[in-house]
């Protein structure tokens, strides 16, 4: 019988004999999943190929499925919503291109890990199946609806699954979007699910802790270290991804952790205030203003970047400047000229830590008086989703001006750590 793609194989070259899974391949070499999860690819002119095992016929997810499914609900479980969005915990190799690419279905990711299941009951939606580069904020928009639907529906609390390049801007848009009284989870991974070193079933396994604890905020759930050791609960406005590719590449920035998971115990410690289930009702404010711009000021830059940006139907500005939030002197005419014409420029830092302080040099003071609003401790990309969703409340600038300095959902610090 001839071997088939996804059928257990041996393939002997040049005196060595591997076994694994056919998979895919439209070069000219057979390529191998190895039992370790790795792959290797050998010449088809070089190799022998013998079949040992078929393969596994996959059960559909369908309507049938889903009910059987629910059928062994168990009865003393809290009842959790995942809601697939993509992004790599729901991505694996498409051996078509050898690229990653997503293509799991909450369901799809709830089989994979079966763990998951003695935490909790699940009802799977899938909302997008894209990689988080192409979000945009009407897609939030819908994400916080369907979340609210959920809740609303009498949910326990929701698992989000997602991209992380942008996992810090939905996380975000849906603390401000939505009130919760049970916990909103963002969870994602660094490394496909069909990588040995994947991150994926720890972090799932994690924000399902969190998902049935007290903790009823939105957060970003992800390995906490480069091992599996624990993974950290952040709050959704104070977190950002901070290594391109590390397992441990969320921290929390100008405050402390919400928590900690354990692995593999499931115990949460905790390690600041939050808010707790219950203590909010279930409400949604999902209006945003999504024509605003982060510009980022560079040494030498012309004002003509936020001339531009004025210039071209935006409604909101951020400017990341420099240390405590400045600007060359040549912009600080322009600011006053935009903000004048009544669109909101907000100041923020490209320093990660700190706080931006327009009152300690001439040049800030200047700002200041320019008509510019701080941003305190908030980082630049959680500032640019705060003034969409502000903007979506009210177009006033002194009312503006103070929601920006109003702490809706966590984003705001009296103290920042030095």
């Amino acid at each position: 019988m001839q071997a088939e793609i996804y059928d257990k194989v041996s393939l002997e070259t040049n005196g060595v004999k591997y076994e694994g899974t056919l998979m895919p391949s439209q070069t000219d070499r057979i390529v191998l999943k190895l039992k370790n999860g790795y792959n290797i690819g050998i010449k088809k002119e070089s190799a022998s190929l013998k079949l040992l095992d078929k393969k596994e016929e996959k059960i559909s997810h369908t309507e049938t499925g889903r009910a059987e499914k629910n059928k062994n609900k168990k009865e003393k479980l809290p009842n959790i919503s995942i809601l697939s969005t993509g992004g790599t915990i729901a991505s694996k190799i498409d051996y078509r291109t050898g690229a990653v690419t997503s293509q799991f279905s909450a369901d799809d990711v709830l089989s994979a890990i079966p763990e998951l299941e003695e935490i909790a009951n699940y009802n799977c939606r899938m909302i997008y199946s894209i990689l988080s580069e192409n979000m945009r904020p009407s897609y939030w928009v819908e994400l916080a609806r369907a979340v609210y639907e959920e809740i609303k529906n009498g949910a326990d609390g929701v698992i989000i699954t997602h991209g992380t390049d942008t996992m810090m801007y939905t996380a975000a848009a849906l603390s401000f979007m939505i009130e919760t009284p049970v916990p909103i989870v963002l969870v994602g991974s660094q490394r496909s699910a069909d990588r040995p070193s994947s991150d994926n079933a720890m972090n799932a396994i994690c924000a399902a802790k969190v998902a049935t604890s007290n903790i009823a905020e939105v957060c970003v759930v992800m390995h906490g270290s480069t091992s599996d050791e624990f993974c950290y609960i952040h709050r959704g406005t104070k977190v950002r991804k901070m290594h391109t590719s590390r397992r441990d590449a969320f921290q929390s920035i100008n405050a402390r952790p919400i928590g900690r998971v354990e692995y593999p115990s499931g115990e949460i410690k905790m390690l600041s205030p939050f808010v707790k289930r219950g203590e909010k009702k279930l409400a949604i404010n999902d209006k945003l203003e999504s024509k605003c711009a982060l510009i980022k000021y560079i040494t030498g830059a012309s004002n003509e970047s936020l001339l531009f940006h004025s210039g071209s139907g935006y409604k909101g500005i951020v400017i990341e400047g420099t240390g405590l939030g400045h600007v060359s002197t040549e912009w600080i005419p322009l600011i006053k000229t935009v903000t004048d014409a009544g669109i909101p420029v907000v100041m923020t830092s490209q320093c990660i830590n700190g706080r931006v302080c327009d009152r300690v040099y001439d040049t800030g003071r200047d700002i200041l008086k320019a008509g510019a609003i701080e941003s305190e401790d908030m980082l630049s990309e959680v500032a640019l989703v705060k003034l969409m969703w502000v903007l979506g409340q009210t177009k006033d600038i002194e009312k503006v001006t103070a929601m920006m300095h109003t702490n809706i959902a966590g984003e705001l610090t009296r103290s920042t750590r030095s």
